[in-house]
């Protein structure tokens, strides 16, 4: 009987050292709310854990006629006094990496566009989550594709791209977790300097985006990576 008092008591201990996350509010508002129709919503930790640093990563769209929508990443941070996600980024408006769809030349037809957030990660600290998503724009030919990643920055005192991989065509991501640490998987097509968009040099090639020793890197160097 001792011996087990003695465990209860050092599971309850170690767990009290453990950084908690604080319960959400079951009746939460956006303000202001996302345009048009909530497609993702994900609940995540820029901040770290702890009940003032929840944030909501949106992802919604407002149809624009046809099969043409307009798509927004929306980021929002909890007051958890009111209850209320306050709005802290927003792309199209506050930058990357959707822009505005609009008509080219007097076109009837808008350009194709597409968002989805691939999820959260501990990518570049141990406990603070990255936000990724991947995004794709096409009008004429097959457009471009990208992978972007955010961080909040604690000098700045905002939420921003921290790093961005583009690809012709297409790219994905999907959040890898392994002993030495969370990183991206990147799918697409590699086109070397000379290849055409229409005849990829390797039509699958596969690279990985990490943090390490204060910096962004891609292994394989297959598609452009890009850090403010």
């Amino acid at each position: 009987m001792v011996r087990k008092n003695l465990l209860v008591a050092g599971a309850l201990a170690v767990a009290l050292l453990l950084p908690a996350a604080a319960a959400e509010p079951p009746h939460y508002t956006f303000s202001p709310g996302a345009p048009g129709q909530i497609v993702q919503s994900l609940l995540f930790y820029p901040a770290g854990e702890g009940m003032q640093s929840q944030w909501r990563a949106v992802a919604s769209r407002v149809h624009l006629g046809g099969s043409a929508y307009q798509w927004y990443l929306s980021v929002y941070a909890i007051d958890y006094d009111t209850a209320v996600y306050r709005l802290k980024y927003r792309s199209p408006g506050d930058g990357r990496p959707l822009t505005r769809v609009t008509r080219a030349g007097g076109s009837p037809w808008f350009p194709q566009q597409s968002l989805h957030i691939v999820g959260a990660a501990e990518l570049a600290q141990s406990g603070v989550q990255n936000l990724v998503v991947q995004s794709r724009e096409a009008s004429a030919d097959c457009g471009s594709a990208s992978v972007s990643v955010f961080t909040y920055d604690w000098t700045r005192q905002q939420f921003r791209l921290a790093a961005s991989v583009t690809n012709g065509c297409a790219l994905t991501a999907t959040l890898e977790h392994g002993s030495t640490g969370d990183a991206v998987q990147l799918i697409g097509p590699y086109y070397s300097a000379s290849a055409p968009l229409c005849c990829p040099t390797k039509a699958r090639a596969v690279a990985y985006l990490r943090y390490a020793h204060g910096k962004w890197t891609e292994s394989p160097s297959y598609f452009p990576l890009t850090v403010p």
